[in-house]
């Protein structure tokens, strides 16, 4: 599946550390008012918001991982 990137230009921060979402940004990735969003950084990389839904639905699949019991190496 190919999913299209975007830059939606430059947001300022406010004095207490608020910035505002593009409306284009915000259309396109379904983000209401009241919504939850998580703020993920990487030191060298910078920070990915995400709606906080979308987050927990990621996480639940990998955790998934753990319910599986791995295959045993055949024996030679």
């Amino acid at each position: 599946m190919f999913h299209k990137k975007h830059i939606f230009g430059t947001v300022k921060v406010g004095e207490r550390g608020q910035i505002v979402i593009p409306k284009e940004a915000r259309e396109i990735f379904d983000i209401k008012p009241g919504d939850t969003l998580m703020v993920l950084g990487n030191e060298g990389h910078g920070l990915v918001i995400v709606k906080a839904d979308k987050f927990r639905r990621i996480a639940e699949r990998m955790l998934r991982i753990f319910d599986t019991v791995p295959e045993e190496p055949p024996e030679d």
